[in-house]
């Protein structure tokens, strides 16, 4: 239960926010609401969050189809693109949903005034990473079915680790989201191109579309520290030979740990320097 405190300086009484769970739920919730607003006010917004992922697909599935159709040994992999591009998406997405949500308060110079407010930072964060699974479910739902009733690919096939798979890749996204979001509290609005390029940088890396066994061996170990490379080499055992070792699984939640930990350390570092150089309220280029 949360109640508001009431303390005194001189004579006259001030309020302190509420504290307790109830009350952080309540701050969340309302920032959630506000972004669910915006996107309602926005039909632009709404197609753009199913565009892209629905163009994705459409060119990976009908490459998908073609080598399918043909008598080349990729033919038996065909299958896995559209699977990998689907995963990936996800990972890409969630990472778009709470990189841009954050930088939207920096361009419209609202950052400061949440951070004004009771609301906390950790409080922020939830909110940020719960409006991007929300955004997640709105553009990927749609291009699942389209992929399901198109080129007959379900991604519903992956079974229980598909859940697993969704899990790592989203907290991975929040990760990253949470480091190019504190370095752009350090160094401004002239480094929110880190928002896009950060995950396209792990692209190569996390082996999306081959094995690791393709990558040269002093390039291994950097791809196995990564934990979508896990998830994607769990998708193509699956969807290849038909079994999944949950080793992978493990290491991937591991990995996500480590990854979380430096994420909010970082974010919450650079809060702090912007607070104390007093530079939450002028953020610019």
């Amino acid at each position: 239960m949360s109640t508001a405190r009431a303390t005194t300086v001189g004579a006259e009484p001030i309020l302190l926010p509420p504290t307790g769970l109830r009350a952080s739920l309540r701050r969340i919730g309302a920032l959630v609401k506000r972004y669910m607003y915006l996107l309602r006010s926005s039909g632009v917004r709404l197609v753009e969050l199913i565009y892209w992922p629905f163009l994705q697909m459409l060119t990976w599935g009908f490459l998908q189809k073609y080598l399918a159709g043909t008598t080349s040994p990729l033919a038996q992999a065909a299958g896995v693109l559209i699977g990998s591009m689907l995963l990936w998406d996800i990972l890409f997405r969630s990472n778009i949903g709470f990189s841009t949500t954050f930088i939207e308060e920096m361009w419209s110079r609202n950052l400061g005034n949440l951070l004004t407010s009771p609301l906390r930072p950790y409080e922020l964060v939830a909110a940020l990473s719960l409006w991007s699974v929300i955004r997640l479910g709105v553009s990927m739902v749609p291009v699942a079915a389209a992929a399901y009733f198109i080129f007959g690919f379900n991604l519903l096939d992956l079974g229980l680790p598909l859940v697993a798979f969704f899990a790592i890749l989203v907290l991975t996204s929040w990760s990253l989201g949470l480091i190019a979001a504190g370095v752009i509290l350090r160094y401004g609005l002239g480094a929110e191109e880190l928002a896009w390029s950060l995950a396209f940088l792990l692209l190569p890396l996390c082996c999306v579309y081959y094995p690791v066994s393709v990558l040269p061996d002093w390039l291994k170990p950097v791809a196995l520290a990564l934990p979508p490379t896990h998830v994607f080499e769990g998708m193509r055992s699956i969807l290849l030979h038909g079994t999944f070792d949950p080793t992978e699984l493990w290491w991937a939640v591991s990995l996500n740990a480590v990854y979380l930990v430096v994420g909010y350390v970082t974010f919450s570092r650079f809060l702090v320097s912007a607070r104390v150089n007093g530079t939450l309220l002028q953020l610019s280029e």
